[in-house]
């Protein structure tokens, strides 16, 4: 079986809203009152928790290691504690996923989000059982851009490894897919949409609707 396998933040959902939130409840807990902006600072959130706690203080002048590390277990706990409030999935990702196990594929998530944070947004927003394979930053001892997460979640989903193609959002997703020699395809809509084209990919999408029709081009031309 040919997989589809897919990141989880800024190309399933957008999860910024509620990472930007755990965030600023970290800087409140410093005493800088809320550092990052909801909308300007998306694409940070995007990058992740440590990510955030970095530009955070940098922007305030204030950066040190270790005040990332001993707030980084902080904002995982205030992310748990309220993880799909204002989290939603992209305009049709849902029906695509759909399309696609109906076209026979497998589906699986490969993402650099702690596998239990993962496992509870998808589940939280409903839509947990669609997927074969959910694959974390910490379910193995590397994550992406190493290509053995990707490869896991493809054979977690169903399929073989070397068959599979990986739809995400950043050079991480990009170097991923290259490092295991198989397709990728970057969408637009995220808040890094205009930089995805740069990065060279076999495939842009802009719209969830478009992918079936991708997939299906991209396994065309490999065949």
């Amino acid at each position: 079986m040919r997989t589809v396998i897919f990141d989880l933040d800024g190309t399933l959902a957008d999860t910024s809203g509620d990472l930007l939130v755990a965030a600023n409840h970290c800087f409140r807990q410093m005493g800088h009152g809320d550092v990052l902006v909801h909308g300007q600072d998306a694409a940070v959130a995007l990058r992740g928790g440590r990510m955030m706690l970095t530009h955070g203080l940098k922007r305030l002048g204030a950066y040190d290691e270790e005040t990332v590390n001993a707030y980084y277990p902080v904002l995982l706990d205030a992310y748990a504690q309220a993880i799909d409030t204002h989290t939603t999935f992209y305009p049709g990702a849902l029906q695509a996923v759909e399309a696609l196990k109906a076209a026979g594929y497998g589906v699986g998530i490969c993402t650099n989000k702690p596998e239990a944070l993962a496992e509870l947004l998808m589940t939280r927003l409903g839509a947990r059982a669609l997927f074969g394979s959910l694959v974390g930053a910490d379910t193995l001892p590397v994550r992406k851009p190493d290509p053995a997460p990707l490869r896991e979640a493809a054979r977690r989903a169903g399929g073989h490894p070397d068959h599979c193609i990986l739809v995400g959002d950043s050079d991480t997703d990009r170097n991923t897919a290259r490092a295991a020699g198989v397709p990728s395809i970057l969408v637009t809509f995220g808040p890094s949409g205009d930089d995805m084209a740069a990065l060279q990919p076999e495939a842009l999408l802009h719209h969830f609707d478009d992918l079936p029709a991708i997939v299906a081009e991209l396994v065309s031309a490999a065949v």
